[in-house]
């Protein structure tokens, strides 16, 4: 059987281990040469590191319950506090919680049912007086709901379902790799289309434009959506100036098609900017930016 045949049996069992079906995924990036899907792969198997971007799906809102002590002993205990307080006098970070742990880890928190509890003691500090007035803080409790931890398992466990139908769909290479036999057709046409097809399926909206020295755009763009284009091309190298005009061309062109999303004035544009970004004025190299504005075309008509 193959190897994501495999994958596939084993994700639709009734309780799967997602850290054993996720090494098999890993083995399989590898034969079809996604190094985007293998790094993704090795995070969750292996849990995010303090300086990695923890995707979407991995953060979960926060819920607050605090004590305080007033005049001639009074006191309340266990009260709800509002995150937008929270959010106003600390951070909206301290609302939320990045689960950076192995999807191994988080799925047997998952399995255990309990609400997990934050450290917040820092937080006493922070909304002394800003909740109850005149009142003094004496604890303040963080805590998830288990269904928050449950969906960071079944999303992950739907998005490697997902992805394994849309290779064998469009990548039918991937269905021939085995532990005993390596594909033979494997190029960097093959290595592209499972990045795409991982990007997609993966972390949705966002495209990743891998530049011809290994270096990686991401794009956030949202369909019809200018000012989120212009945002998302000056944060990956184009000038200001030069976002906003090529982001206006695009606008008032129509699209091709899904492989020529660029109309003949965006085009135009580009071959007539393209010395500016081999000479270095840009933060870009202009080979970079021809995907790099067709990735961001195909977001903005919403063919990706």
């Amino acid at each position: 059987m193959s190897i994501l045949r495999e994958i596939q049996t084993a994700i639709l069992q009734e309780n799967p281990n997602l850290g054993t079906i996720l090494l098999k995924l890993r083995f399989l990036a590898s034969r079809l040469g996604s190094e985007p899907l293998a790094d993704w792969v090795k995070y969750e198997a292996e849990g995010y590191r303090k300086d990695a971007d923890v995707p979407d799906y991995r953060v979960a809102g926060l819920s607050f319950r605090g004590s305080w002590s007033g005049p001639f002993g009074s006191g309340i205990n266990n009260a709800p506090i509002p995150t937008a307080l929270v959010a106003k006098h600390a951070s909206k970070e301290w609302t939320q919680y990045k689960f950076r742990e192995s999807i191994a880890t988080v799925q047997d928190m998952a399995a255990s049912g309990k609400t997990m509890g934050i450290n917040a003691s820092n937080l006493i500090l922070l909304l002394q007086g800003k909740v109850y007035e005149d009142w003094a803080c004496n604890s303040i409790i963080a805590e998830m709901s288990p269904i928050a931890i449950q969906e960071i398992v079944q999303t992950v466990r739907a998005r490697i379902l997902e992805l394994t139908i849309e290779l064998e769909k469009r990548v039918p290479d991937a269905v021939e790799v085995t532990l005993q036999q390596v594909i033979s057709s494997e190029t960097p046409e093959t290595a592209a289309a499972v990045t795409q097809i991982f990007n997609q399926t993966v972390y949705g909206n966002v495209t990743h434009v891998t530049a011809t020295d290994g270096a990686q755009v991401t794009l956030a763009i949202t369909a019809g959506d200018t000012v989120s284009m212009v945002s998302e091309l000056a944060k990956a190298g184009l000038p200001d100036d030069a976002a906003k005009e090529i982001t206006d061309i695009v606008a008032l062109e129509k699209p091709q098609s899904e492989d020529k999303p660029l109309g003949p004035k965006a085009l135009e544009w580009i071959k007539k900017n393209a010395p500016k970004a081999a000479s270095g004025a840009w933060k870009i190299g202009s080979a970079v930016a021809t995907d790099l504005l067709k990735e961001a075309a195909l977001k903005y008509y919403g063919l990706k």
